[in-house]
């Protein structure tokens, strides 16, 4: 097991990093403006000789090939940069931000796995009736609404129609594990539900497949109970497809916590990218865009692991 780990370490995880360092270097050579001009303004008592020094201190008159190798040194080495704004290490400013998009993601993905997979098995289980009706309807509503409308739409419902969940804000847990769970209630719904309703498509369609195969005729003709045909030997084996789904989709999940958070007013890391962006932090939209994409990475090599652990074919086949 280790070391298809590290084959997928070196081969998936390493390059495309890489990549990804590649893309947002030059993603903010791109972007209209001047890092300098951001730094000290565009007045006129600012001269060109003293722009110019202004460059060179942060080594932005160098070709950027070596601006990006030195940027590259730095991150490999912890050091971001520092932001513009406050002046705070990037690094630092997203490990403070990290809990709470950490366990945002982690509560939106849990409550979409709780939800999803046993309305999926029973909707493969009872195929064509009510509640398969039920649960595709469930699924493709899910699907159909983006999370910034639901989030949207349950900041009004509960303000002003069932006041029993706090809409904006954080409860950090040191005050309280109940008000802290509270406070993430809606967000995590809001988030979460997107990934439910892809899960329980794959997963009713993935049983479904399952139950119509032979090996499952075979159990049941030497006695074996339908729920142990189903639990024991379908529902395991259909594993493999849903974990895909959900190893990319929580990619996005994390993806989403810029517009969730920005509408219900958590301190996380979306909300500290997308403030970054307003305020032309080059720094700091470089070490947030560079952090989501590299979680979304780790997020499916994990999901390759997974796969391993569920089906030991695949780790012997790679």
């Amino acid at each position: 097991m280790l070391s298809f780990f590290l084959r997928r370490l070196v081969t998936v995880f390493l390059p495309t990093l890489f990549g990804i360092s590649l893309l947002v270097f030059g993603a903010m050579h791109l972007i209209p403006g001047n890092f300098v001009d951001v730094l000290i303004g565009l007045g006129p008592d600012v001269s060109p000789e003293q722009r110019q020094a202004i460059a060179a201190s942060y080594g932005l008159d160098r070709p950027l090939p070596l601006q990006y190798l030195s940027w590259l040194g730095n991150v490999l080495r912890g050091d971001m940069g520092n932001s513009l704004r406050t002046g705070q290490p990037v690094a630092e400013a997203i490990v403070d931000r990290l809990p709470v998009t950490l366990e945002l993601a982690l509560l939106a993905t849990l409550f979409s796995l709780v939800v999803a997979i046993p309305l999926g098995v029973l909707a493969a289980v009872r195929r064509g009736g009510p509640f398969d009706a039920l649960a595709r309807g469930i699924g493709l509503i899910g699907l159909s609404v983006p999370n910034f409308l639901l989030a949207t739409l349950l900041v009004l419902f509960i303000a002003t129609r069932w006041r029993v969940l706090p809409t904006t804000g954080f409860v950090p847990l040191s005050e309280g594990l109940g008000a802290n769970l509270k406070s993430l209630v809606l967000p995590s719904i809001s988030l979460g539900v997107l990934l439910m309703a892809s899960v329980l498509r794959m997963t009713r369609s993935a049983v479904l497949e399952e139950l119509g195969k032979d090996y499952l005729t075979v159990a049941r003709a030497k006695g074996l109970g339908e729920k142990a045909v189903v639990f024991r030997h379908a529902v395991r084996n259909a594993l493999v497809p849903v974990i895909t789904v959900v190893g990319i989709q929580t990619g996005y999940v994390l993806g989403g916590t810029v517009i969730v958070e920005q509408i219900f007013a958590l301190p996380g890391i979306g909300r500290l990218a997308l403030d970054s962006v307003l305020q032309r932090d080059y720094p700091l939209v470089q070490g947030t865009t560079l952090f989501i994409a590299a979680s979304f990475v780790l997020v499916n090599m994990l999901t390759d692991v997974v796969y391993g652990l569920v089906d030991p074919r695949i780790r012997v086949g790679k």
